[in-house]
């Protein structure tokens, strides 16, 4: 499923009704959680979050004219996904997530090295969600990201 937009609320608008609202109810928990100086734009046909680069000047290190990346939302064919770079390289952050899940949902948690499929659009733990975006600030983002880089 390819959607092209150029912001946001135009990718969000493309979608089936029922999808458009996970979106919406997604961006809203994001945008009210995520800790200050993130932003939300687009970024490889997702909405994403990001730490720009009047904070991170350096960018990311594969598009050094581009912003970090720290999470996206989009909707699949047959899934919602949320990518998030934190659990990717923090495997404390990862086991915390793990143990937790199973407290908000009855779903079997499927998900890949960053990546959080909801195929059951019912089922989208959104207090976990708010929570987990919560726990790492742009700071903690960059110092993470930064010393993954080093390795």
């Amino acid at each position: 499923m390819s959607i092209f937009a150029n912001n946001p609320d135009e990718y969000q608008n493309q979608l089936s009704p029922e999808r458009q609202i996970v979106i919406a109810k997604l961006r809203q928990c994001l945008l009210e959680n995520i800790p200050k100086g993130f932003e939300e734009t687009m970024s490889y046909g997702m909405i994403a979050y990001v730490v720009p680069l009047s904070i991170y000047p350096s960018g990311y290190h594969c598009k050094k004219n581009e912003p970090l990346p720290f999470l996206s939302i989009a909707s699949q064919k047959n899934f919602i996904a949320i990518y998030h770079m934190g659990l990717y390289s923090d495997e404390s952050l990862l086991q915390w997530f793990q143990h937790e899940y199973p407290k908000y949902t009855n779903t079997r948690l499927d998900m890949g090295k960053s990546c959080i499929r909801f195929k059951k659009l019912d089922d989208i733990p959104y207090p976990l969600i708010e929570e987990l975006v919560r726990k790492i600030s742009v700071e903690d983002w960059i110092q993470c990201y930064e010393s993954q880089m080093k390795k």
